[in-house]
C-alpha cells in the first residue's frame, strides 16, 4: 500500500491491536487508503455497507480488516463470515491472499464451490474455518443438504462479504442470493451484517437498498468512471488478422484479450497456438483444470497470452499484467471498465486496452462504449423485475431445507425473501406448485416434495434446482482420464466425417461419442477444427445505440481510431442513415423497409411485438418487407413507444423457456416476469 506513514487516526485506532501490528509489520503497508480507513467504523458498529471503490481500489481489503478486527473483538468462534462471490475464478484467486491475512490473527480460511474435491469438502466440514469463500449456488446445496447440520454452521453467522455486487445484482443470481440472505438469517442467533463490494455504478443508494432492504445502511467509497487511460481502436477484419496483431504486440509481455463468445476465444486461442504464442484458454465450458491453468498464467508466466471470456473480468488480481485486448467490444461500459481494471496496478503503469474490431458492426460498438466512457457514463445496476421463477424455486427449496412446512409458514418466509412482492401473488405461486404436483399435503397445510419436483429436479441431489440459470444441455469432452470440458452437440452435428472440434484452444478428433452417458472421447488431432455453443444474442441498451449515432453524426472520428479504423468510420459516417438529433429515419434498403431507431434492443423488440408481416429488429433498427411507408402500428412514432395489450397464448408458449423455472409458474406471473423483462413499459 503506498503512503509515508500509518495515521494517527481515531479509525486506525479502532481496529483491533493485533490487526493494528500486522498491518504495519506483517504486511509492510505504512497507510490504509482512505475507503479503508472510513470503513472501520461503520463496520465494527454492525452496519450494512456498501463499499465503492474502483477496480483495484482495495475493496476486499476494506471489508476484511474490519471484519478480522470484529472477529478478535467480539471473540468470534466457528463460521462466522461467508465471503461470496460470482465466480470461481475469483474465489481461486482470494483463497490465498485472505488466508494470509486471516493467518496473521490465528484464523481460518476454506473454499467451498462446485470444483472442490468431495474429500476436501469433508475436512472443511470436520474443521469449519472461520471465514468460508463460496457460490450462491454452493450456499443452496448446502442448506438442502442433509448431510449438513444447519444450526451447527450456520448458526455463528456474523457477517456475509458480497463481491462484485452489480454482477449479481443485474441478474436473477441477485434474487437467489438474497433470497438465501433470508433464510440463513433464521439460523444465526446473532444479525446477519451484508456488506456488499462494487466498483463504478451509476445508481449506490439503489443499489444498497435492494441488498440490505432493511437496517442501518451505509455507503463507503465512491464510485468514478475516470478517463486517465490509453484506449485505441483498430479494425482488424477476422479473427485470424486478430491473432497475428495480438502475436505482435506487446511481444514479451503478459496480455490477457477479453472475447465475448466461447467460440471466438477458441477460434483466437487455436490461432495464436498456430502463431507459436504461448497461450491460454478460459470460459466457463473448460474443465476446472483447465480454467486453472489460465489461471495460474496470471501469476507465474511473463511472454503469454490468456484468451478468455468474462470468467476473468471480475477481480482476480492479475499481478503484473501489462495489456488488455478486447476481441469487439463488450455491451456494456461496465464490462469495459471492469477489464480495462486489470490493467494499470503498477506504480509507473497506465490502464489500457485496444479494441480489435472483427467487422465495421465491432467497430462501431467499440466506438460507442468509449464514447459513453470518455463522457462519465456508466449504467444502473438494476435488478431484473418479477423475479417470479426464482420465488417458485425458493419455494421447492425451503421445502427440501425443512423436509416439509407449512403453508403460512412458506408464505410468510418467501414474503420475507421478497417484501417486494404482493402477498396474494405469493401465495399465487404456491398454489400453482400444488396444482401441478410439485408440492402435496402431507397433512392439512403441511407441504412435502411431490412427485413433478422429484421428477424434473430430482437428479445428482436436485443439483439443476440450485442454480437461478440454466444452459445448453452440453456434453462432456474428455482424452483418456482427463476431463478437457464441455462440448456443444450442435458441433458434432452435420459432418458425415469425424468431427475436429476446437477446446481449450486446442484441435481433437471425436473418436466416440456416448450418447447415454454424454461423453464424448477426444484424442488431439493436427487438423483445424471448430467451436460452436448456442446462446442468446446480446441486448444492447438505448443509450449505447444511441452512443453509435452520436459517434458518427460527429464531423471527426472519435480520437482513439486506428488508420484502419478511421477508415471504418468515414464508411459508416457516409453510408448509414443518422438523420439530426435522435429522429427516427425510414430508408429503402433492395427489398425491405428500414427504419433506423437507434433506441436500443428492448424498445425496438417492444415495436416489433406483434406486427404483420412479422418484423426482424436489432438495437438499431426495424426491418420488414412490403411497400413502402410504416405499418399503421407504427405511424404514431417517435413517441415513447409502449407495450399494448396482453400475451397471447401463442407468445407466452414461445418466450416461455427464457425462464429456467417457467413450469413452475402460473402464466399470468410468467407473463408478468416476461413483459417486464422484454418490453418497455409504460411509465407512468
Amino acid at each position: 500500500m503506498p503512503g509515508d506513514a500509518v495515521p494517527a487516526t481515531d479509525a486506525f485506532g479502532q481496529l483491533h491491536p493485533a490487526v493494528q501490528y500486522h498491518v504495519v509489520n506483517s504486511l509492510g503497508w505504512t497507510t490504509l487508503r482512505p475507503t479503508q480507513l472510513d470503513a472501520i467504523a461503520p463496520i465494527h458498529a454492525g452496519c450494512h455497507c456498501l463499499l465503492l471503490a474502483p477496480t483495484a481500489g482495495g475493496k476486499t481489503e476494506a471489508a476484511i480488516i474490519p471484519v478480522l478486527s470484529r472477529m478478535l473483538h467480539e471473540q468470534w468462534a466457528g463460521t462466522s463470515v461467508l465471503y461470496v462471490c460470482p465466480i470461481k475464478a475469483l474465489l481461486n484467486n482470494l483463497e490465498a491472499r485472505l488466508s494470509r491475512y486471516a493467518g496473521y490473527v490465528g484464523r481460518t480460511v476454506a473454499v467451498w464451490h462446485g470444483d472442490v474435491s468431495a474429500s476436501r469438502k469433508k475436512r472443511v466440514l470436520a474443521q469449519p474455518p472461520d471465514i468460508l469463500l463460496t457460490t450462491p449456488e454452493s450456499i443452496e446445496g448446502m442448506l438442502i443438504s442433509p448431510r449438513i447440520e444447519r444450526d451447527g454452521w450456520f448458526g455463528r453467522l456474523r457477517v456475509v462479504v458480497i463481491d462484485e455486487l452489480h454482477a449479481f445484482a443485474g441478474d436473477d443470481r441477485g434474487w437467489h442470493l438474497r433470497a438465501l440472505l433470508s433464510r440463513l438469517e433464521r439460523y444465526a442467533l446473532q444479525p446477519v451484517q451484508r456488506l456488499g463490494l462494487s466498483a463504478t455504478v451509476r445508481n449506490p443508494e439503489e443499489l444498497q437498498a435492494w441488498m440490505a432492504p432493511t437496517g442501518e445502511r451505509r455507503i463507503v467509497g465512491a464510485s468514478s468512471v475516470s478517463a486517465d487511460a490509453d484506449v485505441v481502436i483498430d479494425l482488424v477484419g477476422s479473427i485470424d488478422n486478430a491473432a497475428l496483431v495480438v502475436s505482435r504486440l506487446h511481444r514479451g509481455r503478459k496480455r490477457l484479450v477479453f472475447c465475448d463468445a466461447r467460440s471466438v476465444a477458441e477460434r483466437l486461442g487455436s490461432c495464436l497456438h498456430g502463431l507459436g504464442v504461448r497461450t491460454f484458454v478460459s470460459h466457463g465450458s473448460l474443465s476446472a483444470d483447465e480454467r486453472r491453468r489460465a489461471e495460474a498464467a496470471f501469476a507465474e508466466e511473463k511472454d503469454c497470452v490468456i484468451v478468455a471470456t468474462s470468467t476473468l473480468e471480475l477481480g482476480i488480481d492479475v499481478g503484473d499484467l501489462d495489456h488488455v485486448l478486447q476481441i469487439d467490444a463488450p455491451s456494456s461500459v461496465s464490462s469495459f471498465l471492469q477489464r480495462m481494471g486489470r490493467t494499470g496496478r503498477r506504480a509507473g503503469s497506465r490502464r489500457n486496452c485496444t479494441f480489435l474490431a472483427l467487422d465495421d458492426k465491432g467497430l462501431l460498438l467499440a466506438m460507442a462504449i468509449v464514447q459513453l466512457w470518455r463522457e462519465g457514463w456508466v449504467e444502473n445496476v438494476e435488478p431484473p423485475p418479477a423475479p417470479w421463477g426464482v420465488t417458485a424455486q425458493q419455494a421447492l427449496a425451503l421445502v427440501l431445507e425443512h423436509g416439509q412446512i407449512a403453508r403460512a409458514d412458506l408464505a410468510a418466509r418467501l414474503g420475507r425473501a421478497f417484501p417486494e412482492q404482493a402477498a396474494q401473488d405469493v401465495l399465487a405461486v404456491l398454489e400453482h406448485l400444488v396444482s401441478g404436483g410439485f408440492l402435496v399435503e402431507s397433512a392439512p397445510g403441511v407441504f412435502i416434495i411431490g412427485p413433478a419436483t422429484e421428477t424434473q429436479f430430482g437428479r445428482g441431489h436436485y443439483r439443476d434446482l440450485l442454480a437461478s440459470f440454466s444452459g445448453n444441455p452440453l456434453l462432456t469432452g474428455r482424452h483418456g482420464t482427463t476431463e478437457i470440458g464441455l462440448i456443444d452437440p450442435a458441433s458434432l452435428l452435420g459432418s458425415t466425417e469425424r468431427p475436429i472440434v476446437l477446446l481449450a484452444g486446442r484441435s481433437w478428433a471425436v473418436r466416440e461419442v456416448d450418447w447415454r452417458r454424454r461423453v464424448v472421447w477426444l484424442e488431439p488431432s493436427s487438423a483445424p477444427g471448430r467451436a460452436r455453443w448456442l446462446g442468446a444474442a446480446r441486448d444492447l441498451s438505448g443509450a449505447v445505440a444511441g452512443a453509435m449515432r452520436r459517434v458518427l453524426q460527429a464531423d471527426a472520428p472519435p480520437p482513439e481510431l486506428s488508420r484502419r479504423a478511421h477508415a471504418g468510420w468515414e464508411t459508416l459516417h457516409e453510408v448509414m442513415p443518422l438523420g439530426h438529433g435522435t429522429e427516427f429515419v425510414l430508408a429503402r434498403e433492395g427489398q425491405a423497409q428500414v427504419l433506423w431507431t437507434y433506441t436500443g434492443t428492448r424498445v425496438n423488440r417492444t415495436l416489433a411485438r406483434g406486427l404483420q408481416p412479422p418484423v426482424k429488429f436489432d438495437a438499431l433498427k426495424l426491418e420488414w418487407a412490403g411497400a413502402a411507408g410504416l405499418p399503421p402500428a407504427l405511424t404514431a412514432l417517435p413517441s415513447q413507444p409502449a407495450v399494448q395489450g396482453p400475451m397471447s397464448s401463442a407468445e407466452l408458449k414461445e418466450l416461455a423457456p427464457l425462464t429456467k423455472f417457467h413450469q413452475l409458474l402460473p402464466e399470468r406471473l410468467l407473463a408478468q416476469q416476461l413483459a417486464g423483462r422484454l418490453w418497455e413499459t409504460a411509465r407512468g
